[in-house]
């Protein structure tokens, strides 16, 4: 199989998983807009290109051992329990059909994204169980296979965004604060665990 086409196949696939960063996608396009969400998207598929890499270059693995991957899940437990408790917040804090508190821009949401997505120690496990298929299935070019993740994940990160966006103008007050009510509170359940099951 040729290796733009797999990892394209790769990234589309992976990205597609339901988890706390697309709730939080979802909920920050419902709230602030298809620009914040494309930028939450654009980190995701920034650190789904990076550890594609990590990957390809033998060095995943690496990113999962000892101290370093209970580093790492602290770090993502706090990111993503900062970002739940925002997402209550404003779930409680905007009046009926008012402005919202919390629209973030772009380039802050992008960096939070970052953070959140590199830091989860999911992301790293599940980039080094696809290379060692991607290898298993013949895929000879790095660099494309790379290319191909990159791409793939912002594809479906766009299109999540932009159906978002879209469906926006059909939901009212009320249905945005449930989705900041169901994100923020997956959000926090996700933290916990993540927290418990790198220090246990």
């Amino acid at each position: 199989m040729h290796a733009l086409a797999l990892g394209l196949g790769l990234g589309f696939v992976v990205a597609m998983q339901i988890g706390p960063m697309s709730l939080w996608l979802v909920r920050s396009t419902l709230t602030a807009g298809w620009q914040v969400g494309l930028a939450i998207g654009a980190g995701i598929a920034v650190i789904d290109a990076g550890y594609a890499a990590a990957g390809a270059a033998g060095a995943a693995p690496l990113l999962t051992i000892g101290p370093l991957e209970t580093l790492l899940g602290l770090v993502g437990a706090a990111v993503m329990a900062y970002l739940g408790v925002r997402t209550l917040k404003a779930a409680f804090a905007a009046p009926e059909g008012g402005a919202r508190p919390d629209a973030a821009s772009p380039r802050r949401a992008f960096l939070a994204s970052l953070a959140a997505t590199a830091s989860n120690p999911l992301t790293i496990a599940s980039w080094a169980a696809v290379f060692a298929a991607a290898g298993a299935a013949g895929a000879h070019s790095p660099v494309l296979l790379v290319a191909g993740v990159g791409l793939g994940s912002l594809a479906w990160v766009t299109l999540l965004a932009t159906g978002t966006a879209g469906a926006k103008r059909a939901v009212g007050p009320r249905i945005i604060r449930a989705a900041d009510l169901v994100a923020g509170s997956a959000m926090l359940v996700f933290a916990g665990a993540l927290a418990v099951s790198v220090a246990g």
